[in-house]
């Protein structure tokens, strides 16, 4: 098998043994890149230079760490200092950051290869990763269709083995909804378990920063690096973060599941809800107990996210003027400029939302939609409170579908929108939740498991998606691209 293919922890183990090097490493992923970047497009941006350079340097100064000489692919929204940071827009093309995100800092403190940015639609804006300036990303599983979004060039570069591990950023289910439909594992950490500092904003309550991998030990070991406490993210949390590689444990006996059964309603795919139930059955069969529970507010998850998550874009999107950085058009210090500036450089996709959010926040409307959404917000969130007093974790399907062909929904809002059914109401309630494969559909796509639970209980999240994962082998098939 090719060093490209390997998972952190068997890459690492081959270099304790002195059986690879980083320089062996990187040079079997830069040269997949080139097999099959072409046809995946799952990058942005590289840097082959800095990854050779750092691959050179990084054995000595970092031998020991948990990602020594691991290559990582960042999604193109969080900043690292001197690299290119587009966020998918042509607004931020040549935008080059002064300074690091947190996790960027955290990552090359551990010993971390940096490959370069991958894909995403325009500043998070998406489920199919189509309203890039940077073009499409495909599918490594079918390359006619979308890899999900918006972190879909992340699944797909460490779904086609053009990484290791990759870092997302997750708003509305933007890690595990691509991580579904790529046919690997992505996790969306408790709102303030990882620092934002540094990640571009779409959503300030809603967004965090998250794994994206080929395997849920490896999912542990990189939340394990960027989690923690940050004073430089006024919402990051201040409490000790446990090892999560403990919690990598073969056993779900005695464990409470929770069934929502609002997440299994007209309209999921048969495929999707027979593999998930599959995976419910052998989860029971390992000693779990599983029992169906109601999320009654859930029907308005979709109603309260697009009110919400477009009034803050709206919000901090105000930012990109023209003036200060970012793409400016001819035309001199004028509101003219002004304008031609975002109508020039802001996609179809942020354009709608700014105005959705925009109308929302304005007077007269506030009351009537931002202010009641929050009020609805309170409820969803509720809802899990009171389902976890019960349950350890609950299981749904990540994506209602499979992957759907490119451009079957950019033409149509709703039904895009509707492709976060499943992930969104995670975010409103800020609790963690993963994605985990757990089949194929006839066509060979990929279908994902995704587990939620309390709070800053990733540990049991994880427990839970190892037990699965260890006793399948969803996790180790391949595309053939």
């Amino acid at each position: 098998m090719e060093l490209n293919q390997l998972t952190a922890h068997e890459v690492s183990e081959l270099m304790r043994d002195g059986k690879a090097t980083p320089n062996q490493v990187v040079a079997s992923i830069l040269e997949r890149i080139d097999e099959v970047e072409g046809k995946v497009n799952a990058y942005a941006f590289l840097n082959k230079k800095r990854a050779k350079d750092s691959a050179r340097e990084i054995e000595d100064k970092f031998r020991g760490r948990r990602l020594c000489g691991i290559p990582v692919a960042i999604k193109a929204n969080i900043c690292v200092e001197g690299e290119q940071t587009s966020c998918g827009s042509r607004m931020l093309e040549n935008f080059i950051p002064p300074y690091s995100a947190t996790v960027i800092k955290k990552l090359e403190a551990d010993g971390a290869i940096f490959l370069g940015k991958t894909n995403m639609d325009e500043f998070a804006f998406g489920s199919s990763t189509e309203t890039s300036f940077h073009g499409p990303t495909m599918n490594p599983w079918s390359l006619g269709r979308v890899p999900g979004g918006s972190s879909g060039g992340s699944t797909a570069a460490v779904a086609a083995d053009e990484t290791i591990m990759a870092l997302g950023s997750d708003t509305g289910g933007s890690i595990r909804q691509p991580a579904a439909l790529c046919g690997v594992v992505g996790l969306k950490p408790t709102y303030g378990r990882v620092s934002r500092f540094g990640l571009v904003a779409f959503a300030s309550s809603l967004d965090q920063i998250g794994p994206i991998t080929k395997d849920v030990e490896d999912c542990a070991r990189l939340l394990g690096v960027i989690a923690g406490y940050d004073p430089l993210d006024s919402t990051s949390v201040d409490l000790p973060v446990p090892d999560y590689k403990k919690s990598l444990i073969k056993d779900v006996k005695g464990l409470k599941i929770g069934i929502p059964k609002e997440y299994f309603a007209e309209g999921i795919d048969e495929e999707v809800e027979t593999s998930v139930r599959n995976a419910i059955k052998l989860l029971k069969d390992l000693g779990a107990e599983c029992e169906d529970v109601s999320l009654p507010h859930t029907e308005f998850a979709i109603s309260v996210y697009y009110i919400l998550a477009t009034a803050e874009a709206s919000s901090n999107l105000a930012r990109y003027d023209g003036v200060r950085y970012g793409y400016r058009a001819s035309g001199g210090a004028s509101m003219d400029m002004y304008l031609d500036s975002r109508s020039q450089s802001f996609g179809p996709e942020v354009k709608r939302r700014i105005i959705l959010g925009t109308f929302s926040l304005s007077s007269g409307y506030y009351e009537a939609y931002y202010l009641k959404a929050q009020k609805v917000r309170t409820l969803i969130k509720e809802d899990f409170d009171k389902a976890f007093e019960k349950f350890d974790v609950l299981i749904t399907p990540t994506s209602p579908t499979p992957a759907f062909k490119i451009g079957a929904k950019i033409d149509d809002p709703l039904k895009m929108y509707l492709s976060d059914i499943f992930t969104i109401s995670t975010n409103l309630a800020g609790i963690p939740g993963i994605s985990i494969p757990c089949g194929f559909t006839e066509k060979g796509l990929p279908i994902g498991l995704q587990i939620l639970a309390r709070p800053f209980a990733e540990a049991t999240i994880l427990k839970v998606a190892y037990t699965y994962e260890q006793n399948t082998d969803w996790h180790k098939q391949k595309p053939r691209i």
